[in-house]
């Protein structure tokens, strides 16, 4: 046994700090870079993808025995990792759902991480979750739920879908998962298979309906595929309702799905992690008419509410049934038991251990107001009609989907159109080149079977001639990869 008696103490190293100048510079330093970032984004390339072997090696071995420079290590940070990345916020990153940010919400995220907030408990954060508990019911008020409705925030759409789904198994099945049914259109977020599949049902348990010319779920479809499950000894016990599907930015008809789940005794959930949050704006708003009469609610704010990653939003239209489905005990925890009104976020889902996420929306509509919130939900909206406009007044293009909420596609096919086959293959092709261009970033999904192309838009940042360059861009890449596919075949031939 060591005796440590009149040893010398350990060094300050042990601590894991600096002097008060060093972190204060090295903090301007990380505030320098993120500046210079958001100043240049739009002169910058969309991002790289680096290959494999490229970036083999670059991170193996061990961490130094001894630490490095703060400026050091930042330079690193700078040109091996975020250099190799794709830029989600940039004003040409029209891919998946951009993740547009804003600089008040990533010093939010800072000051949230500096004072190491744990928001699990009232007790060790009253001021937090007073916080969060004014932002939920903002964003219940603003969807349109009643006054008992509450929620809580979590990292995205897929925990927020699990965390309704959970509610209502708990609610309309007693948690017993035999024999029930769960309903939606084939346009359904995949994060709702995996809710489903960790919440215990069997992949035959969904049931995916063919939806309508629109992209949306068919009333009558679902009301027959109700009637035949009840008639074979199922239980039908829950419907999906999209608010804004991820592929096309359809929104199933809220208010037909209400009423039907109301008469067949079903729990309506509506995922809305993609387009939910554009109830704020003046063109969202019709759009979204029903979005108030769900029984739990999807939104994410790091989508249309302009936040960094990772904040969603899960909204129960009865707050009580979160805790009746989350809440338990344990003696370690008897000190934090609410003697009052006070609010134990743990009890409201599956994390114990959370951040304060609250903070930066928050500090995000203080700083900005609400009235640019709206105009930036607004533009993006706008954004996409001006990519249908630019789409329709080039007969290279043919229109896949309208534009809505912010989402558009379309699909190259030459002038003359070539066979679809080879359309397809055309057009993945395109979403490649133009990816690796670094001049934007653009994905492509599949519709009824064919690939097409897809921009989202709901990024404030982008202009009007950044939808119009990159519409032909993309015609410019396509007339390209056409020729050589015709040429290849010509000479196959």
């Amino acid at each position: 046994m060591n005796d440590r008696a009149g040893q010398s103490p350990p060094p300050d190293g042990h601590r894991l700090e600096r002097d008060a100048e060093r972190m204060r510079a090295d903090g301007y330093a990380a505030i320098d870079l993120l500046v210079d970032h958001l100043a240049t984004l739009a002169d910058r390339p969309v991002g790289k993808i680096a290959d494999v072997d490229e970036l083999t090696g670059l991170f193996s071995g061990a961490p130094p025995r001894h630490g490095r420079p703060f400026a050091e290590v930042l330079e690193r940070v700078d040109r091996d990792i975020f250099a190799n990345s794709l830029l989600c916020n940039h004003p040409r990153y029209f891919a998946f759902v951009p993740g547009p940010s804003n600089f008040y919400g990533m010093l939010a995220d800072a000051l949230a991480a500096g004072f190491n907030v744990f928001t699990g408990t009232w007790l060790e954060s009253s001021g937090p979750a007073a916080l969060e508990l004014s932002m939920i019911d903002w964003l219940c008020g603003t969807a349109g739920l009643p006054d008992e409705a509450g929620g809580l925030f979590v990292s995205g759409g897929s925990v927020a879908n699990l965390t309704g789904l959970a509610v209502a198994r708990h609610v309309k099945l007693d948690d017993r998962t035999d024999n029930a049914v769960i309903y939606c259109s084939d346009q359904v977020h995949a994060s709702v298979d995996k809710a489903l599949f960790l919440l215990g049902f069997r992949r035959e348990q969904l049931r995916r309906l063919p939806c309508d010319e629109n992209f949306r779920l068919d009333p009558g479809t679902l009301r027959d595929a109700v009637s035949s499950d009840r008639q074979a000894g199922k239980r039908p016990f829950c419907v999906v309702g999209n608010a804004g599907t991820t592929n096309t930015g359809a929104v199933d008809p809220l208010n037909d799905l209400a009423d039907l789940c109301g008469q067949e005794g079903m729990w309506f959930h509506i995922d809305g992690a993609y387009g939910a949050s554009a109830v704020l704006g003046k063109l969202g708003r019709d759009m979204l008419t029903g979005l108030g009469r769900a029984d739990s609610l999807v939104l994410d704010p790091h989508k249309w509410l302009f936040q960094p990653f990772e904040i969603g939003a899960v909204l129960v239209r009865n707050r009580a049934l979160l805790s009746e489905t989350f809440r338990v005990s344990a003696d370690y925890m008897q000190d934090t038991e609410a003697e009052g009104l006070e609010t134990n976020f743990c009890d409201y889902g599956i994390q114990l251990s959370r951040g304060f996420r609250a903070l930066k929306l928050w500090m995000s509509l203080e700083c900005f107001g609400l009235d640019a919130m709206t105009q930036a939900i607004d533009h993006g909206i706008e954004l996409a009609e001006v990519a249908e406009a630019a789409v329709a007044s080039d007969p290279r293009f043919e229109l896949t989907s309208p534009a809505c909420l912010g989402v558009v596609t379309f699909r190259y096919h030459g002038s003359p159109p070539m066979n679809e086959e080879t359309c397809d293959s055309i057009n993945r092709l395109i979403s490649r080149d133009v990816m690796a261009s670094g001049d934007a970033v653009v994905t492509s999904t599949m519709l009824r079977g064919r690939t097409v192309l897809r921009l989202c838009t709901i990024n404030p940042r982008t202009t009007h001639d950044d939808i119009r360059n990159t519409v032909g861009l993309l015609a410019e890449v396509g007339d390209r990869v056409a020729g050589s596919t015709a040429a290849r075949q010509a000479s196959s031939t």
